[in-house]
């Protein structure tokens, strides 16, 4: 029977794929990054307020009084997640963007380094390795069609921080999540999803408001494609942090990878291009990872 944490992430690496091409076509409708950025939490929050008022009035579980670490976890991983979108974003005006995308996909390693640090719980060896394999096959997937990388040094720079806050992010919503005085993992989940999601949202509020006078009214004004957005963000969302409650961060983050596989397949069935050996190798080697993955956790 397959795990429910490897099942829960293999559900939200698909709905992001989703939510991708969603945010990416609002993207071409005339609004800016930070605009498509902020569609996901504001219409995410009070989704996921909803679904974890609902759960507490439903199951009968008590989830007591958040401590401040809970509080403090929420703060450090939405915040650093805000900001790795941001640094992610600003690869794309670059011409050498590839490359800092490549170097975003050292998060994996990061984050079983982060794990080990600040939350004490250390990956196994046979586990590094297995997200090692994963590594090199995410950067064949996203090596440039020309088969080299940009030169320059910014784009590494900003590739590399971009993954170091996704990692602290991670390390973040796992802590949030175990910090909670009680609950089963849904409502554990859904209740630290709901918390970020209102904290990103006020968070961007001023921000876009400072920077980008008017987008705010633009997201609300597409609100029936930016709503599908948040839908979609928050189920996602919450495939992650039911993961992040189960397992540790590291081997949640490294099995994730897999949503470059499901973008691939988009690209080749839908849009009908072609499969070379190169991105082959790289599904290959994904799959190998995962699979060592799930037989080291199980």
């Amino acid at each position: 029977m397959i795990p429910l944490w490897l099942a829960a992430t293999l559900a939200a690496a698909m709905v992001q794929t989703g939510r991708f091409a969603l945010q990416k076509r609002l993207k071409g409708s005339g609004l800016s990054s930070g605009g498509a950025t902020f569609a996901r939490f504001v219409f995410a929050a009070p989704f996921a307020v909803l679904l974890a008022v609902g759960l507490v009035l439903t199951s009968g579980q008590g989830i007591g009084l958040p401590p401040v670490r809970f509080w403090l976890a929420v703060a450090a991983g939405g915040l650093a997640q805000v900001l790795a979108t941001m640094a992610t974003v600003t690869l794309f005006s670059l011409r050498n963007f590839a490359t800092g995308i490549a170097f975003t996909k050292t998060e994996t390693v990061l984050v079983a380094l982060f794990s080990a640090v600040f939350l004490g719980e250390a990956v196994s060896a046979g586990g590094f390795a297995a997200i090692l394999v994963g590594v090199a096959g995410v950067l064949l997937l996203s090596l440039p069609a020309g088969g080299r990388w940009g030169v320059g040094l910014r784009a590494p720079g900003l590739g590399l921080v971009a993954g170091a806050l996704f990692g602290l992010s991670a390390i973040g919503y796992r802590a949030a999540s175990l910090a909670l005085p009680s609950g089963d993992t849904l409502l554990r989940a859904a209740v630290t999803l709901a918390a970020v999601t209102c904290f990103q949202t006020v968070l961007m509020l001023p921000w876009l408001r400072l920077r980008e006078p008017g987008e705010i009214s633009r997201v609300l004004a597409r609100w029936r494609i930016t709503a599908l957005v948040g839908v979609t963000g928050m189920l996602g969302s919450l495939g992650w942090f039911v993961a992040f409650t189960l397992q540790n961060a590291a081997y949640v983050r490294a099995v994730g990878q897999v949503e470059l596989v499901f973008s691939a397949l988009v690209s080749w069935l839908v849009f009908r291009e072609r499969a070379g050996g190169r991105e082959l190798v790289g599904i290959g080697l994904l799959g190998v990872s995962i699979m060592l993955l799930v037989l080291l956790t199980g």
